[in-house]
């Protein structure tokens, strides 16, 4: 059997002092990311929508980090009145936050499932709930000088926007709407940068994606909705023990860890794996998706979600 090849690691720098947060924070690459940030000595909140998976990831990373500062808060990116309860609790404890990766995310439910506030679920979790947290955080982010990492897929590179149809209530495709959310991710992510820059936010929001990491995000969101198990699962995990195209989280969370940390990581780019296709590899600058070169269509894209989730950014 073919093994994944080892790749570079990231020096991450002494975090001593640092607040993170970290969205989806209770499995997959939101949790490694978590871990490693922790061992650098910062403060960690986990974003979690499960306590019960929140307090099993804390456990987690104290068992392997000793003396780390983690704790784990409610946070379901599926509705807005959620977002705002945990911005409301952040900004009322008053801390600059140094870094804030937007992670969670659901992929490719078989039927169409809509958020709390009634939103496509994909893009209402992916998209407009990091959008609207990002803005309610936007006082302390702005007080940190913060980093903002917003991840993506190489998915983003096949998605278009159809500005009749953003929610897919005419027609709603599994893939096409994912495809679709984690290019608006990565608009979001260049454009947040952007309007930091005219505004003097003092905040660099980048972008990053993990290549093919095996993680429940291909069970968990082409299973909803389906009576039978999805092929995704079963063909992921077969990928990853042959060593193709697939790669652990360890391996998968170096870009957006490179992103988050690095110092050589700039504002408005985007990060992901160096190896054929973007499937797995070590951390580096790629070029930005040709999708997502319109600064129009992520001017226009933020408008919109700001009305959407009656989150503004004020004197953007």
């Amino acid at each position: 059997m073919k093994t994944v090849k080892a790749v570079k690691e990231v020096a991450v720098p002494d975090l001593g002092g640092k607040l993170a947060v970290v969205t989806g924070a209770s499995g997959g690459v939101g949790l490694g990311l978590a871990e490693r940030l922790a061992r650098a000595g910062a403060e960690v909140v986990l974003a979690v929508r499960d306590p019960a998976k929140g307090a099993a990831a804390l456990e987690r990373i104290r068992a392997g980090v000793p003396g780390a500062e983690v704790s784990a808060r409610v946070l379901d990116l599926a509705s807005l009145d959620s977002v705002e309860r945990f911005a409301d609790t952040l900004n009322g404890e008053g801390r600059p936050l140094d870094i804030l990766i937007n992670n969670a995310g659901v992929m490719a439910p078989a039927t169409r499932h809509t958020t709390a506030d009634g939103f496509e679920l994909q893009f209402g979790t992916n998209h407009l709930g990091h959008l609207a947290l990002t803005g309610r955080l936007l006082p302390l982010l702005r007080a940190g000088r913060a980093r903002v990492v917003t991840l993506t897929s190489s998915a983003a590179r096949g998605g278009g926007i159809d500005w009749n149809d953003l929610q897919a209530e005419r027609k709603y495709a599994p893939v096409r709407a994912y495809s679709f959310s984690k290019l608006a991710n990565l608009l979001f992510a260049l454009e947040l940068d952007r309007r930091s820059t005219a505004a003097g936010w003092h905040i660099a929001s980048m972008a990053a994606h993990p290549g093919s990491t095996l993680t429940n995000l291909y069970t968990a969101g082409p299973n909803m909705g389906r009576t039978r198990p999805a092929r995704y699962e079963a063909l992921v995990k077969r990928l990853a023990r042959w060593g193709v195209f697939v790669q652990p989280v360890d391996a998968g969370l170096l870009p957006p860890l490179f992103a988050a940390t690095s110092p050589a990581a700039k504002g408005g780019r985007l990060y992901g794996p160096d190896g054929p296709g973007q499937f797995t590899g070590g951390p580096k600058e790629l070029t930005v998706y040709k999708s997502a070169r319109g600064e129009a269509d992520a001017a226009r894209l933020w408008e919109i979600s700001e009305k959407l989730t009656g989150v503004s950014y004020g004197g953007s």
